[in-house]
């Protein structure tokens, strides 16, 4: 199996990505959890793009937005693996690859995240830290985890 990581600003991305992404990210988050809410967000065009392909298939996503967009410090948000593609390790690789990306790009900063509860120990085996109390978020309870710059 090939995989291949590609990251990109929005204005690099081309129609068919832009597409593909979109597809995945209301495939996840809007019909397979049920959870109605606005996915575009008027985030995407100041934020960068991790796509990871298999095979040339979209297999997993993730959003990185700067410091300021969504929480004061840098952020890793939409990350999705596809449903074909689950327990093949792309998870846990989109991280890894979000992080090392974001602190060559914006700085060796804290990074935050807002986590769905039920993988709150997949982040935390990521080196992420609870940071806060849960939260209700569009029907969904999601907790705010932190990697800190020195780890």
């Amino acid at each position: 199996m090939k995989r291949e990581i590609l990251i990109k600003s929005f204005n690099d991305l081309d129609i068919t990505e832009l597409y593909s992404i979109l597809n995945l990210r209301n495939e996840v988050f809007i019909v397979e959890q049920n959870c109605a809410y606005q996915d575009i967000d008027n985030k995407d065009q100041e934020s960068y793009h991790l796509m990871c392909y298999v095979n040339g298939q979209l297999a997993g996503y993730a959003r990185l937005l700067p410091a300021g967009l969504s929480y004061h410090e840098i952020s890793i948000g939409r990350v999705i693996t596809a449903p074909a593609f689950r327990g093949m390790g792309i998870g846990k690789e989109i991280i890894e690859k979000s992080v090392a990306f974001c602190r060559a790009e914006f700085g060796e900063h804290d990074i935050r995240i807002g986590a769905q509860v039920y993988l709150q120990k997949f982040y935390s085996s990521l080196g992420f830290t609870e940071d806060g109390e849960e939260y209700d978020e569009d029907g969904i309870l999601h907790i705010e985890m932190v990697k800190r710059a020195d780890s």
